[in-house]
């Protein structure tokens, strides 16, 4: 089995589960790595990728959201999703990669269109406030 075959199993078991902190950070490595679609810099260690994709289980994660095409190779995996927000239809891609182990540790975030950015932006924003107060 390889790297991302494993470490896509462990990802849509903890997807389907809710995108728990605790199941997500297991399986993210501490040095992992998060290219967000909306945020210009690289977001760097098993924390914040941790609270980013938490973030995003809870905003895109609604009962529309789908994945429609899987891309594996080797330690690489591409995933295309869509799904809908306030009415808004977001098309995007999660490309990761795993490590031996299957393991996180690089995750990148791509949306279309403009629309679904701003989309993102704004409820992404708002629910990591909400984890900071909270």
């Amino acid at each position: 089995m390889s790297a991302a075959t494993k470490g896509l199993e462990n990802w849509h078991r903890v997807i389907e589960n809710g995108s728990k902190a605790g199941e997500l950070a297991a399986m993210i490595h501490p040095d992992a790595v998060f290219h967000s679609p909306v945020v210009h810099t690289p977001q760097h260690g098993q924390a914040i990728v941790t609270a980013y994709l938490a973030a995003a289980g809870q905003t895109l994660g609604n009962a529309e959201f789908r994945y429609v095409r899987t891309m594996t190779d080797g330690n690489d995996a591409l995933l295309e999703f869509t799904t809908e927000m306030d009415g808004i239809h977001v098309n995007g891609i999660d490309l990761i990669r795993f490590d031996e182990d299957g393991k996180i540790v690089d995750f990148k975030v791509m949306v279309r269109p403009l629309k679904a950015v701003n989309k993102v932006w704004e409820q992404m924003g708002a629910e990591l406030e909400r984890m900071k107060a909270g």
